[in-house]
């Protein structure tokens, strides 16, 4: 990891996620968006996965990947090791869900994980 906390993604993005990504910033009006993905506890397993818009911030891991930039707090990016995140749109409706290989149990809200 160089200086500037710049690293190969930690967790992969499908393109359908980062389409779906680029979509929102650019309704959002501000190219400089960068998307955070982050673990935080609670939810019906004990952690759970969050997303929103940010800036990077000092610790962050900074990943370029499908053509938009994610940020990962560094407490994150240990769960999220090797995660798959998809943007998924079924009869059940749309939304991100995450494939991690880390999680020991994960909920049917898919969501929340241990």
């Amino acid at each position: 990891m160089n200086a500037m906390n710049e690293m190969p993604a930690p967790l992969v993005f499908t393109d359908a996620a980062a389409a779906k990504v680029k979509t929102l910033i650019d309704e959002e009006g501000n190219p400089d968006l960068k998307l955070r993905v982050f673990v935080s506890g609670g939810g019906c397993s004990g952690f759970q996965y969050g997303f929103t818009f940010d800036e990077k911030k000092e610790g962050d891991t900074l990943i370029e990947t499908g053509g938009i930039q994610v940020v990962v707090d560094a407490q994150s990016a240990t769960y999220l090791k090797d995660a798959k995140v998809d943007f998924v749109e079924d009869m059940r409706g749309a939304g991100f869900s995450i494939t991690n290989p880390n999680a020991t149990r994960t909920c049917g809200c898919g969501s929340s994980f241990s």
